[in-house]
């Protein structure tokens, strides 16, 4: 018996098998989890075959955090095959080229503000689109990806600015659905070679630097450690845990240069 025995669980942010949602969901699955995965754009064609990597091969939904339709249909569709949902994994981010790019002057507010509505105010819309299901679930479950954003970092410019939208808006979400017994939570993750991280031209400074300093040491091609911590904010292992932010990094935050 798995941790998330007949856990019903949404998971965006699937692109290929280095994705950190992918190590999230085939560990989901062999802790006894039922998954559905999301997709976007030209993107959903990899995403339906990278599910069948998985396994058990998942369905795959079209979303677009920011079209209310795509919601809707993804709300009907899970209200249709299961009823509830009890956890959402939000590996949703993206910032245009001007906003990573460069230095913080670069990207004008139409970039800026693609990179906040993606990154951050799509957790927002994935809780309230869903909020319905969640709550036919006994307790339920939001995991949202977050990226260190106390410091900033090279070549993270906006994204790290949207980072600290999210980390804030996930505060405000385990306050107000905390009453529907709804628990919201981040896993501030290492730097992993995704793609999502080959975008940004800060990233190969990590490669080293994060191994020698992190007390626990890193692998920036092992996802393991940020999988199991998101399968255990998914299962019922954390009870009153909301509005947290847990740091799988090696223990690089912790300390100085």
């Amino acid at each position: 018996m798995g941790i998330l025995k007949d856990k019903k669980i949404l998971i965006t942010g699937v692109l290929n098998d280095q994705s950190l949602a992918f190590g999230a969901a085939k560990l989901a699955q062999q802790e006894g989890a039922e998954i559905i995965l999301t997709g976007v754009g030209r993107g959903l064609s990899i995403t339906r075959r990278t599910a069948r990597k998985l396994p058990s091969e998942a369905v795959v939904l079209e979303l677009d955090v920011t079209n209310t339709e795509h919601m809707e249909a993804v709300k009907t569709h899970i209200a249709k095959e299961w009823g509830k949902l009890d956890g959402i994994l939000h590996a949703i981010g993206f910032a245009p080229s001007s906003c990573i790019e460069g230095d913080i002057f670069n990207a004008p507010w139409n970039d800026v503000a693609v990179a906040l509505e993606v990154s951050a105010y799509s957790l927002k819309a994935l809780v309230a689109g869903l909020m319905p299901l969640l709550k036919l679930a006994e307790t339920s479950s939001v995991v949202g990806l977050d990226f260190d954003a106390t410091m900033a970092w090279p070549g993270y410019n906006w994204m790290g600015v949207a980072k600290a939208a999210l980390e804030s808006l996930s505060r405000y979400l385990a306050r107000d659905a905390g009453k529907d017994n709804i628990r919201v939570n981040l896993i501030s993750a290492g730097p992993v070679r995704t793609i999502a991280a080959k975008s940004v031209s800060g990233f190969s400074a990590f490669d080293t630097v994060w191994n020698e300093r992190a007390p626990l040491g890193w692998n920036v091609t092992d996802s393991s450690a940020v999988a199991k911590a998101i399968v255990a904010f998914l299962s019922d292992w954390f009870p009153a845990t909301t509005g947290e932010i847990l740091h799988v990094d090696g223990g690089y935050h912790a300390v100085g240069a």
